[in-house]
């Protein structure tokens, strides 16, 4: 009987091992971020050149939409967004190339209950809020948008020109 107790403890271990590093991934399989198109992290700790906020919401005319929707930065700068989700429906944020979001959002489509534990988006409650410091170090035209199945379409992206 103390052989089968063992057994059955050490199988239920096993189980809540493996279903904690299910839970632990970012996403689906290749979702979790290296490296990123639109530059890195920024540290916390250091100053950051600007605040920009970013207000996420619905409009009466059933769009979605980011205020603002073009943000202009100069390579180099590090930036605090902060989040904040107007709307009556989840948001969220995801800071990429327009590529790397459009194969997220494919991804999306697929499941659209991800969660993300990716530096560069967050997804928010109605009435949440949350900041992102990033560090822009490349020179480009970078896309926020917000991948959650018809929000896109609905108009939720905007753009980030690093000069």
């Amino acid at each position: 009987m103390k052989t089968r107790n063992s057994a059955l403890i050490a199988a239920a271990g096993v189980l809540t091992l493996s279903a904690g590093l299910a839970l632990a991934a970012p996403g689906e399989p290749g979702h979790s971020h290296k490296s990123f198109a639109a530059g890195e992290p920024g540290d916390p700790v250091k100053p950051v050149a600007r605040t920009i906020e970013v207000t996420m919401k619905e409009t009466e005319d059933a769009k979605m939409l980011f205020e603002p929707n073009k943000v202009e930065i100069k390579r180099g700068e590090q930036v605090k967004f902060v989040l904040k989700n107007g709307g009556k429906v989840d948001h969220e944020f995801m800071l990429d190339s327009v590529a790397n979001n459009a194969k997220h959002k494919i991804q999306m489509e697929k499941n659209p209950d991800m969660e993300h534990d990716d530096p560069n988006g967050k997804r928010l409650a109605p009435s949440g809020a949350d900041d992102i410091v990033w560090r822009f170090t490349k020179a480009g035209t970078y896309e926020f948008a917000c991948l959650i199945p018809g929000h896109y379409e609905s108009g939720m992206h905007g753009i980030v020109v690093v000069k």
